[in-house]
C-alpha cells in the first residue's frame, strides 16, 4: 500500500479555499482570520460488552483531555487545534477493526490511540499498521500486544507503538506476593482461549515455565471458551491437585461463574490472584463479601507516585478527580488512558512536520516522556516498538461497608508504597 497522504492533501485543499474566500473580505478593508489548522486523534475503547469495565472512566478522562487540548497544541511556531473522535469496540475485535477502519478511512485521523485489552489493541493496532497511520496503544500486556500480531524480534512495526507491563512483570509481582504468605506452592490456572489466556498459558512465554522454575507446580485443565457457563471440570482438577492459590486471566462474568461454583462444589483456596476480572471495584461489589481478600496486579493506583506531564495532577488527585465527578471509585486504566494523550500531546509539539504521518511516528518513536504512569521511553523497551511500565499486586480488602484495592507487594517496583499486609482467603 502506498503512502498515506489524505490528510496532507485534505489540509492543502482547505489552506487554498481559505485563502480564496479571505482574499475579497480583505479587499473591503475587514480583517480575516485563518482558522487553526486541525489535526485529529482517533480514540478506540470497550466502552460496551464484558470488557466495559476498561472503560468506565472514558467520559472523565476524555473530558479532562479535551480542557487541556482547548486552547490547542504548538509545534514549529504554530498553534494546532486538536480534535478526539472516540469509538465504542464493543469489547468485539471485529468490531475494533472496523471502527479502526472508519476512523482512518473515513475520519481522515492523524493519530490512532487505543487501550483495553488484546481484544481492541490488537485490532486497532494492526489496521493502523496496514494504513501506516501513527497508533499508540497500551492496557495490554506486551507479549500478546506484539507476538499476537505476528511480531518478529528484531524487525517489528513501521507505525505502532505500545507502553504497558509485559507477563515477566506479572509473574515476578505474583510470586512476590505469593511467596510472603508461606501457602503450598499448588496452583490452578483458568485461562481462556483469547489472545490475553493464550500468552498466559503458554508453556515457554507465558506462566507455566517460570513457575515450575521455583518450585509451583502448575494445574493447567486446558483453555476454556469464555463466557462458558461451568467450570466444573477445572474446579474437580484444582481439588484433586491440593491447589491452594488460584490465577489466570478472565473477564469479569467468567470469574463470577467459577467464582460461584467453587462456593457450590467445595473449593476453597488460599489466594485467588486473577488478572482482568479482578481489576475493578464494581466487579468486587457484586461478589459482596467473597470478594473480600481477592487480589489481582496493580499498573496504577491513587498511591503511584506519579504526576501528568500534562495537567500537573498527581495520580492522587487524578483518581480523586473522578471520584469526586462521578461518585465512583477510581479505576486502574484512568491512569494510562489519561497517559496516552500525555503522549499525543508531546508527540504533537515535538513532531518535525505534523502533515507527515513518518515524521509524527519518529516522534513517538523517540519518546522520553514521564507520565502519570511512569516514564514512557521506547528506546528502552524490552522488544521492537514496546516500552514498560511499573506493576505491583494488590488485594482487595472490606473497609467498612467498601472494599479497598491495597497494595500488597512491590518487589517489582519498590517506588510505589505499600498500602497493607496480603491475608488469606476465608
Amino acid at each position: 500500500m502506498t503512502k498515506r497522504n489524505t490528510g496532507t492533501s485534505r489540509r492543502r485543499f482547505l489552506a487554498g479555499a481559505g485563502a480564496a474566500i479571505a482574499a475579497p473580505a480583505l479587499l473591503k478593508g475587514t480583517r480575516a482570520y485563518a482558522a487553526p489548522p486541525t489535526l485529529k486523534i482517533g480514540h478506540v475503547s470497550p466502552r460496551t460488552g464484558p470488557l466495559a469495565g476498561f472503560a468506565e472512566a472514558d467520559d472523565f478522562v476524555l473530558d479532562a483531555i479535551q480542557k487541556a487540548f482547548a486552547k490547542g497544541l504548538e509545534n514549529n511556531g504554530k498553534t494546532w487545534a486538536v480534535e478526539i473522535i472516540s469509538k465504542d469496540s464493543q469489547s468485539n475485535p471485529n468490531r475494533a477493526a472496523e471502527v479502526a477502519a472508519d476512523l482512518i478511512l473515513g475520519e481522515e485521523v492523524d493519530i490512532i490511540v487505543a487501550a483495553s485489552t488484546p481484544d481492541t489493541v490488537n485490532p486497532v493496532a494492526d489496521q493502523a499498521e496496514v494504513m501506516e497511520v501513527p497508533c499508540i496503544t497500551t492496557d495490554c500486556p506486551w507479549q500478546p500486544y506484539f507476538f499476537g500480531r505476528n511480531g518478529v524480534p528484531g524487525e517489528g512495526f513501521q507505525s505502532t507503538y505500545h507502553f504497558f507491563w509485559g507477563l515477566e512483570d506479572i509473574i515476578g509481582s505474583f510470586l512476590d506476593m505469593w511467596g510472603k504468605t508461606g501457602v503450598a506452592k499448588t496452583v490452578g490456572g483458568l485461562f481462556p482461549n483469547d489472545a490475553d489466556g493464550n500468552a498466559w498459558g503458554d508453556p515457554e512465554m507465558g506462566l507455566p515455565k517460570p513457575l515450575v522454575g521455583v518450585g509451583y507446580t502448575l494445574t493447567d485443565p486446558g483453555r476454556y471458551q469464555p463466557l462458558s457457563d461451568d467450570f466444573s471440570n477445572q474446579i474437580a482438577a484444582f481439588k484433586a491437585a491440593g491447589c491452594e492459590i488460584v490465577t489466570g486471566n478472565m473477564i469479569p462474568p467468567d470469574f463470577a461463574t467459577f467464582w460461584a461454583q467453587a462456593a457450590q462444589q467445595g473449593f476453597n483456596p488460599k489466594i485467588v490472584t486473577v488478572g482482568k476480572a479482578l481489576l475493578f471495584p464494581s466487579v468486587i461489589e457484586a461478589l459482596g463479601d467473597r470478594g473480600d481478600g481477592l487480589s489481582s496486579e496493580v499498573w496504577w493506583s491513587p498511591n503511584h507516585p506519579f504526576s501528568s506531564s500534562l495537567t500537573g495532577a498527581s495520580s492522587k488527585e487524578l483518581a480523586d478527580g473522578y471520584t469526586a465527578a462521578s461518585g465512583r471509585p477510581w479505576t486502574q486504566p484512568i491512569g494510562f488512558k489519561h497517559a496516552l494523550f500525555e503522549v499525543v500531546a508531546d508527540v504533537i509539539r515535538r513532531a518535525e512536520d505534523l502533515e507527515d504521518p513518518e515524521a509524527i511516528t519518529r516522534a513517538i518513536a523517540a519518546t522520553n516522556l514521564d507520565t502519570i504512569t511512569g516514564n514512557v521511553n521506547w528506546s528502552n523497551g524490552p522488544i521492537n516498538n514496546v516500552t514498560k511500565t511499573p506493576l505491583v499486586a494488590g488485594q482487595w480488602q472490606k473497609q467498612g461497608d467498601s472494599f479497598e484495592l491495597q497494595i500488597v507487594a512491590n518487589g517489582e517496583a519498590p517506588e510505589i508504597p505499600v498500602t497493607a499486609d496480603m491475608k488469606l482467603l476465608g
